[in-house]
């Protein structure tokens, strides 16, 4: 089994939580059975950015990272409070426990500064929000990361994006690294993705 923590931020964006719930979800039933998601934050109970209330199935401080094989992390708005949390020490010592272990870490748009946060971009190629209104490249330029104008970027052991669209095709990337390339077609064209009309 490739369990997958889903580290969730207060302030978290649901949509792109849902994502890896859903692919890794639908290939636990319908691909090759081999993907658990758990979820977890700093709180017993979270706000995501548009005001309803998550329960984490567990909190960081029970995590034991040798019990996981990827990281998955959704991005957030400031304005909900999604700082606060992806920027704390204990989220930052989680991301470099995946990282030394060269786990995968799959982060969508905003979530990529947290990974600069916890000094895992030095020199490596990574993307986030990417609206030509926004600070966020910038932000992860200060954290010493590489920043490429693709929507999504693979690097080593890092998948980042660049914006909310992307979601599912960074799930389904996370989904192809941990299983095959068959598989994720699999489970693709089950879940619509690719069957012709």
């Amino acid at each position: 089994m490739k369990k997958v923590l889903l580290l969730l931020a207060d302030g978290f964006e649901a949509v792109e939580a849902s994502v890896f719930t859903d692919v890794l979800g639908w290939n636990k039933l319908e691909g090759d059975g081999t993907t658990l998601v758990v979820t977890a934050g700093l709180h017993d109970r979270l706000k995501c950015t548009w005001n309803f209330t998550v329960i984490p199935e567990i909190t960081l401080d029970s995590v034991k990272v040798d019990d996981y094989d990827a990281l998955a992390i959704p991005g957030g708005f400031e304005e909900a409070g999604f700082y606060n949390d992806a920027y704390d020490s204990r989220f930052s010592k989680i991301i470099q426990e995946f990282h030394a272990q060269g786990k995968w870490i799959a982060t969508i748009c905003v979530a990529a500064l947290t990974l600069g946060k916890a000094g895992v971009l030095e020199g490596r190629k990574a993307t986030t929000y990417d609206h030509p209104t926004s600070i966020r490249k910038s932000q992860l330029r200060e954290f010493g990361a590489h920043v490429m104008e693709q929507q999504i970027v693979v690097d080593g052991n890092l998948i980042t994006s660049c914006n909310p669209a992307t979601a599912f095709d960074v799930a389904f990337t996370l989904l192809e690294k941990l299983t095959s390339l068959e598989n994720t077609l699999h489970v693709k064209e089950l879940m619509g993705f690719t069957r012709k009309a």
